[in-house]
């Protein structure tokens, strides 16, 4: 990274990316090489930067524009040497941005961490290559996550050169040989032997009777409606009833029921008493069928609940308090929310009470826990209900990604984007 002006650091997670990004601008301030950095992160790990800035950098002052329209002005004009940002903030300040570098000088260093944030070609992306800068580098456990058109996007970014024409990159030879010349990756198997392995356990979970028959309704009902809407018919209006339907795996509407909560539960209260902590992956948050259900239902393990709804600034305050107050044993989290920059190896079992769409996201997840610094064994435990939707979308996502990494390491899918009309149509044997 001291060596190159450009770099894809693409480390398996929980590997320190954060902290070899810090410990090399560091070593370049040292060099007189360092007098302004720019740092674009999701807004959720901002707190975390300037906090290993003050760990392993103390004399990099830093500051973090985010607030009201007023303030931001002379946040990003402060004296400071790095500048912390979310996606959104550059992308809403960019022409402002743009005209300050221009009467200064262009960014030493511009870091976009969770660089899989700029995988497709939209304001954001676009934003982000615009911003002028002499060294420019991605950090992102998974490069690609659906296509080898999202690499391309990142590959635009990170192959930059000061005062030239912006680089074009489609998928094919040309990518994947500039790939290859400007990517670091390392795996976890190579460089931490010594971490505890992680095990994988896939349930199927049989739903409790009355649950079955609200989903069995579901299900048909949705199925009857799907065919009445003849040429009509449109992949959201499938995507609508997968939805609902997942929804109802996780809890019954009417009685409240969960077979999965229930299996859940009986395992907190053993693993609890051997002195573990767990974390609880949804991708839905509402009192009825997501995050605040479940906690609504585990009160007796005084759970801390992370959502969207916490704003930023809140969230280090009730990961401290998990991660050092025994009395709190689950952290219930939605999956967008707690998936990035998250480390809590005081964590040795993940629960994933759903599935999402894309596997890279799960991956992210368990890898709060499974990272430098964990000394037990970590614990995955995935839910697939049976005979629902979830168990036939989980024979798909299982074969195409078998597919995708013949391509790549770690690659995964979303598939919503990346299941042909037919697949689709095919979980309820529609035409």
């Amino acid at each position: 990274m001291l060596k190159m002006d450009r770099i894809l650091l693409a480390d398996d997670m929980g590997l320190g990316k954060t902290v070899q990004a810090v410990a090399t601008l560091r070593i370049l301030r040292m060099r007189e090489k360092l007098n302004s950095c720019l740092v674009v992160a999701p807004a959720s790990v901002l707190n975390q930067w300037r906090q290993e800035l003050d760990k392993w950098a103390p004399e990099l002052t830093a500051i973090i524009v985010s607030g009201s329209v007023s303030d931001l002005a002379w946040q990003w004009n402060a004296d400071s040497v790095v500048k912390l940002a979310s996606y959104d903030r550059v992308r809403l300040d960019i022409e402002f941005l743009l005209a300050r570098q221009f009467r200064r000088q262009a960014f030493d260093v511009v870091v976009l961490d969770e660089a899989q944030k700029i995988k497709n070609q939209n304001s954001t992306s676009k934003a982000m290559k615009r911003i002028p800068r002499k060294r420019s580098w991605a950090l992102t456990g998974t490069p690609i996550e659906n296509c080898e058109s999202e690499l391309a996007s990142i590959m635009e970014f990170v192959d930059y050169t000061e005062g030239m024409q912006q680089k074009i990159y489609t998928p094919g030879k040309k990518l994947r040989s500039r790939h290859r010349e400007l990517q670091l990756r390392r795996k976890k198997i190579e460089v931490l032997p010594d971490l505890p392995p992680k095990l994988e356990t896939k349930l199927l979970i049989e739903l409790d009777s009355e649950q079955q028959n609200r989903y069995s309704e579901a299900e048909r009902d949705g199925i009857f409606y799907l065919k009445s809407l003849g040429d009509k018919l449109s992949i959201d209006h499938v995507l609508e009833l997968i939805l609902r339907l997942k929804q109802i795996c996780n809890f019954d509407p009417v009685t409240g029921k969960s077979s999965k909560l229930d299996d859940i539960k009986n395992r907190l209260w053993t693993l609890t008493a051997q002195g573990h902590k767990a974390l609880i992956f949804s991708q839905f948050s509402s009192e009825t069928f997501g995050v605040a259900a479940i906690s609504d239902r585990l009160k007796e393990f005084n759970p801390i609940c992370l959502t969207g709804k916490v704003r930023p600034d809140e969230r280090p305050t009730l990961i401290e308090q998990f991660k050092t107050k025994d009395e709190h044993k689950v952290m219930i989290v939605s999956l967008r929310v707690g998936g990035l920059g998250l480390n809590l190896q005081e964590a040795s079992y993940v629960f994933h009470f759903d599935r999402w769409w894309n596997p890279a996201v799960e991956i992210q997840a368990d890898d709060r826990t499974h990272r430098m610094g964990q000394t037990v064994k970590v614990n995955t435990i995935k839910y697939t209900s049976l005979n629902t939707i979830e168990e036939r979308i989980e024979i798909i996502l299982t074969e195409k990604l078998e597919l995708f990494r013949e391509l790549v390491d770690d690659v995964s899918l979303d598939l919503s984007a990346k299941l042909t009309h037919e697949e689709l149509l095919g979980l309820f044997e529609l035409n």
